[in-house]
């Protein structure tokens, strides 16, 4: 009783004093003064020591995994340079690997790192000898001898060869990695490690390349080396408990570790090179994550780093090396130590500290404990009240009254409020997430409903790409067969679209009617025709179907559109929803197709839509290779009637020679000997009589004979006589035969062409007849006192001659030069109407240049003359 009355008095001094002050006086107090200080020096001299021992380990630890790294890189190197030491004193020719078989077998006996030595050369010879096992070896050779096939031959320990049965024909060492390697390095260097198909190991080739004294590549000479042992040397550097050392590379790939774990895993059965990352020793995964972060990529280390982090809650010291000793090897040395290896003595003091920081910490629990029950019955208050709070809604609305303490009594206060508020935003949350479950579960419904529809339309989506191709290929569609073909077309589309009725109907050809070519009714299988539907009964459809080319409705009794269609269509056949889509050809609807639902309504998606649409351009392509093979039967039926016609003409044109020329050569024979009085005298009037039978007579038999030579042109019965004529002469020729046209109306004549020009290979007879036609033109239609001239004009390669005849006289509109090589046309001015002729001269110029394999171009201005220009082949004569 007196006990607890003191223990009360002692405690009433406290009250009213915050309570962050009583329990740092009663509590830290003691803690900061007693066991902060003693931990803190204790484990600050620990750790100092821990530092300075683990970074000489480590240190010391990859020092010798380097110093063994270049030891065992350095043994390609030597046998590979005593290689080079017997080819240079002469003992071994690169050249020749005849001498090389027996020296690489003893080779590889001496040097048992070595997995295989190999050379090779720039004359394909290869030759490698590959250990097998203990008592066997594998020899490849390839080169001229073999006809440069590679052979494989095991060797045993008596040298006896048994040829294997695999044999790579065509086979060139010049392409093989190393050898590449070699060459593009030009110096002694390590190949990139890989994993051979044959066995999970890692390997790594050397290659040093051969050259001669004037610096020409001779050879590779290559070994092969696993990088396994390099694992089992890292197993024997190991100096503590449980401390790791791997080597990777720049890439992250690992080349060896000091744990059992091999550096690479098997993928569909075949050994793939592992990242240290993947590595499935935890502290290697831990180390090279660490790395990973401090260090973005492993190309940025390029010095010693030293390093620690914590694993597992432990630290681990980590030294990192970088290893170039070698060329072509840029690998990472990794020491990762853990400082539970050498810590066990330190650990010791520091557990004799703790006991004692313990110690003093129970001390200061006694007073705590004496502190505590002081408040822990309010405390336990609280706890009671928070139950309540948190059993809400099915707790008791509690309120705090907390006397005595005066962070307690604002604790109380601050309590209520937040317990009041608490419960409002429970009510608030509760019916929320009712909502929100209600939400989430209208929203999966709906989710797992779209889900199942698109599996379904992708469905669909194939089949009409099924059956569109499968029209694409169909016999009937690409040979024009109408019949058949919409026959075909109807039945897929129908049984695609899960439709009644796919029918196609087309316009008559008056396009007052549309006329069912195929209907297809899916429920019996049947094909039927010749429905009908006249155009001004349907005027508001089908003015809505050239509009919008396609009609999808899903009722047919509320679509204003095809209402026309109610009374006579639609009620009658029981038609409730449909698609019609038209058809157009040569820029014009020709008809169109329809897929029609029965009994039971349906709303048309869009991939339906576009389906039919599908299936209308293939009726449209139907139809247009229909048309193309009937205009084709046309044209070779025109073209029959053509040659007819020809050959007709052909015979009716040497009839006219025979009974029109020979008659006419008679009369103006007779009327020759008329004029010249050899049948007596004749009058004035009868002579001027005989001067017009005369001229009109010339001017049959000039139409005849142009007549004439037209058909043999245009028939290629001209047969040019070509033969080297001179360009010079040929003008002046053809400017003398015009001379006497030309001098009656005072015109001049003249020739402009270059000097010295080789002659032109022609028929001479006929270019003059070009010219001459030109120059008789020119002359006719040239005023009194003009000019007519030749230009002659090579172009710039010689390969082409250009023959211009130019005049000064009344030229022509731009627009009528397209009538000037038409037969029988003439084009008609003031000037031309008085002037005689049949229209055939330049046509039968036009043919003649183009017999040559040249061309004519004509240029004209009105009032100011015309060009003509012959555009003919130069072949120069040697």
């Amino acid at each position: 009783m007196n006990k607890n009355t003191g223990q009360s008095s002692v405690f009433s001094l406290f009250k009213g004093v915050p309570l962050s002050c009583i329990l740092v006086a009663l509590f830290l107090l003691q803690m900061l003064l007693a066991v902060g200080l003693t931990a803190y020096l204790s484990i600050r001299n620990g750790q100092k020591a821990v530092n300075e021992v683990a970074s000489e380990l480590r240190h010391e630890v990859a020092n010798r995994v380097e110093q063994n790294l270049q030891t065992y890189l350095s043994t390609p190197r030597q046998v590979l340079r005593s290689n080079q030491n017997l080819i240079n004193m002469g003992l071994l020719k690169i050249e020749n690997l005849a001498t090389w078989e027996s020296y690489l077998i003893e080779q590889l006996k001496i040097f048992p790192d070595a997995l295989a030595l190999t050379a090779s050369n720039e004359q394909q010879e290869y030759l490698a000898v590959e250990k097998l096992n203990d008592r066997q070896s594998l020899l490849r050779k390839a080169g001229k001898s073999t006809g440069y096939n590679l052979y494989t031959y095991i060797i045993d320990s008596q040298g006896e060869r048994t040829q294997l049965p695999e044999v790579i024909k065509n086979y060139d060492a010049r392409s093989r990695p190393d050898y590449q390697t070699a060459v593009t390095a030009k110096k002694f260097s390590f190949s990139q490690i890989f994993t051979p198909r044959t066995e999970p190991t890692l390997l790594i080739s050397a290659s040093l390349p051969i050259y001669n004294s004037q610096g020409e590549l001779l050879g590779v000479n290559s070994t092969l080396t696993h990088l396994s042992q390099i694992g089992d040397l890292l197993q024997n550097i190991k100096v503590g408990k449980s401390d790791q050392i791997f080597i990777i590379e720049r890439s992250g790939l690992l080349v060896a570790s000091s744990t059992t774990e091999e550096p690479f895993r098997f993928q569909n059965g075949k050994p793939i090179r592992l990242t240290a990352s993947q590595s499935g020793n935890s502290l290697t995964q831990a180390t090279v994550k660490y790395l990973t972060t401090k260090f973005s990529n492993f190309d940025q280390i390029q010095s010693l780093q030293q390093l620690d982090f914590s694993f597992d809650g432990k630290r681990q010291f980590l030294e990192v090396r970088p290893f170039q000793g070698e060329a072509n090897v840029n690998w990472l040395i990794i020491v990762a130590v853990p400082e539970a290896d050498f810590t066990g003595q330190i650990n010791y003091n520091i557990q004799t500290t703790i006991f004692l920081c313990l110690g003093a910490l129970g001390l200061t629990t006694i007073l705590g404990i004496v502190t505590a029950r002081w408040i822990t019955q309010q405390i336990l208050y609280f706890s009671r009240v928070t139950k309540d709070l948190a059993n809400f809604p099915n707790g008791k609305d509690s309120v705090v009254i907390v006397q005595g303490i005066k962070e307690l009594e604002v604790l109380g206060g601050s309590f209520n409020e937040m317990a009041q508020q608490l419960r409002k935003t429970f009510t608030a949350l509760i019916t929320k997430n009712e909502d929100l479950e209600l939400q989430v579960k209208q929203g999966t419904q709906e989710l797992q409903q779209e889900i199942q529809e698109r599996i379904h339309s992708e469905q669909k989506l194939g089949q009409h790409h099924q059956v569109l191709a499968e029209l694409a290929n169909h016999k009937a569609v690409f040979e024009g067969n109408l019949q058949t073909a919409f026959k075909v077309i109807t039945e897929k589309a129908a049984n695609a679209l899960e439709v009644e009725r796919v029918s196609v109907w087309l316009f008559n050809s008056d396009r007052t009617k549309l006329q069912c070519i195929s209907l297809y009714e899916r429920s019996n299988q049947r094909h039927s025709a010749d429905l009908e539907r006249n155009l001004a009964d349907y005027l508001i459809y089908f003015r809505a179907l050239a509009v919008s080319r396609t009609i999808a409705v899903s009722d047919t009794r509320t679509d204003p559109r095809i209402q026309e269609l109610w009374d006579k269509w639609l009620e009658p056949n029981n038609i409730v929803s449909l698609i019609d889509t038209s058809l157009w050809a040569g820029g014009k609807m020709v008809g169109t197709v329809l897929s029609e639902q029965v009994d039971i309504p349906r709303k048309w998606e869009m991939r339906e839509q576009n389906f039919l649409s599908s299936i209308a351009e293939f009726v449209a392509l139907t139809l247009e290779i229909c048309d193309r093979k009937s205009a084709e039967s046309a044209l070779r039926e025109a073209k029959e009637a053509a040659e007819m016609a020809n050959r007709a003409k052909s015979t009716f044109l040497a009839n006219i020679n025979h009974d029109l020329r020979t008659p006419l050569n008679s009369i103006l024979v007779i009327t020759e000997a008329l004029k010249d009085g050899l049948y007596g005298p004749v009058s004035e009037e009868q002579h001027q009589s005989l001067n017009m039978l005369e001229s009109s007579g010339n001017n049959l038999l000039e139409l005849i004979n142009q007549i004439l030579d037209l058909t043999d042109t245009e028939s290629s019965k001209i047969e040019l006589q070509l033969a080297a004529t001179s360009i010079q002469g040929l003008c002046d020729f053809c400017l003398s035969f015009v001379k006497h046209l030309a001098f009656p109306k005072n015109i001049r004549l003249r020739a402009q062409i270059p000097e010295e020009l080789e002659p032109i290979q022609v028929d001479e007879r006929r270019i003059r007849q070009v010219f001459i036609n030109l120059l008789t033109n020119a002359i006719k239609f040239t005023k009194e006192g003009g000019e007519v001239w030749i230009e002659v004009q090579p172009n710039s390669t010689n390969e082409y001659i250009f023959f211009s005849v130019v005049d000064t006289g009344i030229g022509m509109l731009s627009d009528d030069l397209f009538k000037l090589f038409q037969p029988f046309v003439q084009v008609e001015n003031a000037s031309t109407r008085r002037s005689t002729g049949t229209g055939l001269g330049l046509v039968i110029v036009q043919k003649i240049v183009e017999l040559h394999g040249g061309t004519i171009h004509a240029e004209s201005q009105l009032g100011k003359g015309s060009r003509f220009t012959v555009k003919l082949p130069w072949k120069k004569v040697g």
